[in-house]
């Protein structure tokens, strides 16, 4: 096995020295090729294969793989357009986007693993039906990160006695962790980005609440069949059931304050959004706005803060530890920086080396096709950060937030529902779906591998969204 890892390290050095574009001048999304997003692909392909062919290894050095293909790409940048240009791509990627997006998620699995709720109740399908709804309603409030941290421990304690819980954890990821956040600005980090450029608070609630409710109650309706055969199966007949499952039903809440802290977070949020000052500071050739920097500096006192007012048996029975935020960290700070040049090359739209797909959203005409912006941006935002990719597609619809709130409405509905459903796609769609995929493993249920998921979400998710298609950009 280190034999092996020694042969991928030299594979990888000798692809390093092996610059892409080495006659570029400077790094412009309009002189990449696609050969600068191998190193991203890279680290998909290692999650979604290296568990399935060389388990073993990936459990003991993820880290040292994403970091690999990290360094492909960096040492590639540093040949081709020099240290100080490598240098400013990677400060701007950690410092600008994966600390505040690392402090956020470190804040809220801190508060949230510091939240028990304990009830002796016995998951049956209807009751499922309930946590996943009101998740999903949470999610549109508090963040789709918020709820599912909130939510999936009391989740996955209600079914401790199931056989099969797989598919509940992956139903969860489907809504709570995606679909429910797209109701409110808050909900979900592109339509906030939406709410910053512009579009209305009321827009997006008026605009998305059928989408939203015509979607959840598509796959909660799914979700109770599925449930419902695993429950027959393992108890019998529900009636049954349930005079047997007759435990004491009482939920009790330890860890309250916390409840506090989380509605501090989401206030943080808010206020980085709509505090707009002109004071920044300047750190390694990144410039971080004073409301940023008091949102990250907020997070970390949370954080800190639930860790001394939370008793230790709170944690104990949340089965609170670090594992699932390190392992996000890791993987995602190599995300964050092998995504650059992907994103750089589709900012630039019809005059990068995606155009070809950038072109397929509108006819000859130039008037959008919106069932190309809802299946385009959804099915990027599946593998690559959403936010961006909502920006990106706002931005090829005009970038007018009045136009496309108005005349162009059906088209920002359009950018809106891909980029927010659609995240639920992978594992890396959105922030919480590869954490709640984290929790779940280190609480015994074994979820799929990368393509495993996918399996389920495109057999499940696939068909909701061609409903959605028709419903909301062919009929009417």
């Amino acid at each position: 096995m280190k034999t092996h890892f020694n042969l991928s390290l030299l594979s990888s050095i000798l692809l390093i020295l092996m610059p892409f574009d080495i006659y570029a001048a400077d790094f412009s999304g309009h002189d990449l090729s696609i050969y600068w997003g191998v190193p991203f692909v890279g680290i998909l392909l290692s999650i979604a294969l290296m568990p399935l062919f060389l388990p073993r290894l990936w459990h003991h050095h993820y880290g040292k793989v994403t970091l690999g293909w990290t360094l492909m790409f960096l040492l590639s940048a540093l040949v081709t357009f020099g240290w100080q240009t490598t240098l400013n791509l990677t400060t701007h990627a950690i410092i600008a986007e994966f600390i505040p997006f690392i402090l956020l998620l470190l804040a809220l699995f801190t508060v949230s693993g510091g939240i028990l709720i304990k009830s002796d109740a016995i998951s049956t399908p209807k009751l499922n039906v309930g946590l996943l709804a009101i998740g999903t309603l949470l999610a549109s409030v508090m963040g789709t990160t918020g709820a599912a941290m909130l939510m999936i421990r009391p989740l996955i304690r209600a079914n401790r006695d199931r056989q099969h819980a797989v598919h509940i954890v992956i139903f969860f990821i489907f809504l709570v962790a995606n679909i429910g956040g797209g109701l409110t600005p808050l909900g979900d980090p592109p339509l906030f980005i939406g709410f910053l450029k512009g579009v209305d608070f009321g827009w997006t609630v008026q605009h998305m609440l059928l989408p939203v409710l015509l979607t959840s109650s598509l796959l909660l309706a799914i979700f109770y069949m599925i449930d419902h055969k695993y429950f027959s199966r393992q108890y019998g007949e529900l009636p049954v059931m349930g005079k047997t499952l007759s435990h004491n039903k009482s939920i009790k809440i330890y860890g309250i304050k916390n409840i506090f802290l989380l509605v501090a977070i989401i206030a943080g949020v808010l206020m980085s959004g709509i505090w707009q000052s002109p004071i920044s500071f300047e750190f390694l050739e990144v410039y971080i706005a004073l409301p940023n920097l008091v949102r990250d500096i907020i997070f970390v006192i949370i954080t800190i803060t639930s860790m001394l007012i939370t008793p230790k048996q709170v944690r104990a029975g949340n089965e609170f530890n670090w594992d699932p935020i390190i392992e996000v960290a890791k993987l995602f700070l190599g995300i964050f920086i092998t995504i650059v040049p992907v994103l750089a090359i589709l900012r630039e739209g019809h005059d990068g080396a995606l155009a070809p797909v950038v072109a397929l959203v509108s006819d000859s005409q130039n008037t959008p096709i919106n069932s190309m912006y809802f299946w385009l941006s959804g099915l990027l935002s599946g593998f690559l950060d959403n936010a961006p990719t909502y920006l990106v597609f706002f931005n090829l619809a005009s970038g007018d937030a009045e136009l496309l709130m108005t005349i162009l409405e059906k088209t920002l509905l359009a950018i809106s529902m891909g980029s927010v459903f659609m995240g639920a796609l992978s594992y890396i769609g959105n922030a919480p779906n590869f954490m709640v995929k984290s929790i779940a493993t280190q609480s015994k249920i074994i979820m799929p591998s990368f393509f495993g998921y996918m399996k389920w979400s495109i057999g499940i998710l696939i068909p909701v969204f061609i409903i959605d298609n028709l419903i909301f950009f062919v009929l009417f």
